[in-house]
C-alpha cells in the first residue's frame, strides 16, 4: 500500500486528504475519482459519479461541477519507496 497526499479545493475551501492505495502512481484524475467517492460515494444520487469509460478530462470536469477543484497529488512515493513531492 502507498500513501498519497492530495491537496484540493472543496466548494472553494482548501482541503488536504491522504489516501492509502495499492497503486505505484496516482494521477490527478485518479485522485479526483477517489475524492468524488470520499465526498459523494454514500450519496443517494449516483449521477454525480463519472461513468466507467470516462476520460481523465471528463472526470476532472465532473469533479469541478460538484465543487472539487485544483486537485493535486503533492506527495507520492517513488519507485524506490522514498517520498516525492509533485
Amino acid at each position: 500500500m502507498q500513501i498519497y497526499k492530495i491537496e484540493y479545493l472543496f466548494e472553494g475551501e482548501p482541503r488536504t486528504h491522504q489516501f492509502e492505495i495499492k497503486q505505484a502512481r496516482l494521477s490527478a484524475h485518479e485522485a479526483a475519482m477517489h475524492l468524488l467517492q470520499l465526498h459523494f460515494g454514500d450519496g443517494e444520487n449516483s449521477l454525480i459519479m463519472p461513468t466507467a469509460d470516462a476520460t481523465p478530462d471528463e472526470i476532472l470536469n465532473q469533479a469541478e461541477l460538484v465543487g472539487l477543484a485544483q486537485i493535486m497529488v503533492v506527495d507520492q512515493p517513488s519507485v524506490d519507496g522514498s517520498r516525492n513531492n509533485q
